[in-house]
């Protein structure tokens, strides 16, 4: 219950700040460009707080917190007094409504890159991609990439770390053609590159194993299977697990590693498994009986447990120190990064290349948000930069009722010096509507799939 609570309170803090900066970007333009704003909303429904503000705005906090609205004065919409007719939206030039509409994207980006920034500051660190093994046939072979090689570029993009390394093979998610990878040995000056042909790689994969699809492992310090945490109504807390357990067996059987030991519950729904662990220098047994969970058709074992990862050694990581303008710069650039993939990735899906079945809705967004929460702040922040870019690009689509489809229509008026008939305006609003809660359903179905 505690962790359910936490998961929802996280969550709509997270959802809760890159709504109002959205819509606090339409709000400042509008204001700016002398627009009359009647009401200022986070979330949708019915509100539960409200109140006037000394500019004759109505603030209100409402019900539904998947979105918010600014709603502005607009003869479209009823009677406007004669001495607010200046101010109406409706009779904004063709720039100024395109800037309102432009504003609360632009709001999500700078959101994404303030929150970048102060990251960056901060300091940096990752693994660095030092390859531990090859596998036979693959495409890491074919390119000649061998064991203790660091790969240092993909496609003429640095690769410092394994996050970087994984990034750039996202974003041949479902490609064909070549792909460059450039590889050398620790402290050596020889760089070898070379390059293999894929051909719609990974096409269609639910959740691509990106590094097993290019053939390599890399360095990393053994998952041994110790207790990082544990849900409270799991079966691993009735069993009387605590964290910093180290599990040795079940069943008798020897439990080298955590994936080994996930692998062994998995397989044992609703079956009591008498576990050997080592607790403050002294080995005891416990028994637990994993609860049974359908994940993607397959019954499987569950018993609310999670890792103590394991620290990684200095010599394994790389650290990124940067002065205020470098971060600056590499925030913009991260986020123009993510921008851009978002958009590839979305016209990829569309494509049939990557699977639909990726799209994620509020239910998963709210998961990730409190598992990044749990992981400390800066995760979180991580995850909130992530979600404000994914917001911002999402609502630039050329769909009617989003901001992208206003763009379109004020294009077309600025092109033809009138605006589009009414009739054509309404017919595309009403299909925009029915595409967008289209895709807010299969992203919800997608959602309970995975719960």
């Amino acid at each position: 219950m505690l962790d359910t609570l936490q998961t929802v309170f996280v969550a709509l803090a997270t959802f809760a700040t890159v709504v109002a900066f959205h819509e606090y970007g339409h709000f400042w333009m509008a204001r700016r460009t002398g627009v009359k704003v009647l009401r200022f909303s986070i979330g949708f429904g019915w509100p539960l707080v409200r109140w006037q503000g000394k500019d004759d705005t109505e603030y209100v906090i409402a019900a539904i917190p998947l979105g918010g609205y600014v709603r502005m004065a607009d003869e479209r919409d009823g009677e406007i007094a004669e001495e607010d007719l200046p101010r109406a939206h409706n009779r904004q030039s063709v720039s100024k409504r395109m800037a309102i509409a432009a504003a609360g994207p632009i709001a999500n980006f700078l959101l994404a890159i303030i929150v970048l920034w102060g990251l960056f500051l901060r300091g940096e660190v990752g693994v660095v991609p030092e390859i531990d093994t090859v596998t036979a046939n693959s495409l890491a072979e074919t390119a000649g990439l061998q064991a203790g090689q660091e790969i240092i570029a993909i496609d003429g993009r640095d690769t410092p770390t394994v996050a970087a390394v994984n990034f750039a093979l996202l974003e041949r998610l479902g490609d064909s053609g070549a792909l460059t990878v450039a590889a050398r040995y620790p402290g050596a000056d020889v760089v070898t590159q070379s390059e293999v042909r894929i051909s719609q790689w990974l096409k269609g994969e639910e959740e691509p194993d990106l590094l097993r699809a290019l053939g390599v492992t890399f360095r990393m310090p053994a998952v041994l299977p110790s207790v990082g945490g544990l849900t409270d109504d799991g079966a691993a807390a009735y069993a009387g697990f605590i964290e910093g357990d180290l599990i040795i067996s079940a069943d008798g059987e020897v439990i080298p590693l955590w994936v080994d030991w996930v692998t062994y519950v998995r397989a044992r729904p609703d079956e009591t498994i008498v576990v050997e662990i080592e607790r403050g220098g002294t080995r005891q047994r416990l028994s637990v009986t994993p609860a049974a969970a359908v994940v993607e058709g397959e019954r499987i074992g569950v018993v609310g447990m999670s890792v103590a990862l394991p620290v990684i050694p200095d010599a394994q990581q790389r650290h990124f120190d940067r002065g205020p303008v470098e971060a600056l710069l590499a925030s913009v650039k991260r986020t123009g990064d993510l921008v851009a993939f978002t958009f590839k990735s979305i016209g990829r899906m569309l494509q049939g290349l990557i699977s639909p079945n990726n799209l994620s809705g509020p239910i998963t967004i709210a998961k990730v948000a409190a598992s990044t929460a749990e992981a400390g702040w800066v995760a979180w922040f991580g995850f909130l930069a992530l979600l404000s870019v994914s917001l911002g690009a999402l609502n630039l689509l050329p769909i009617p009722v989003l901001d992208g489809g206003h763009l379109v229509f004020y294009g077309f008026e600025a092109i033809l010096g009138k605006p589009l008939p009414d009739r054509i305006q309404m017919a595309g609003y009403q299909v925009g509507l029915v595409l967008v809660l289209s895709i807010m359903v299969f992203a919800l179905y997608n959602d309970f799939s995975k719960f």
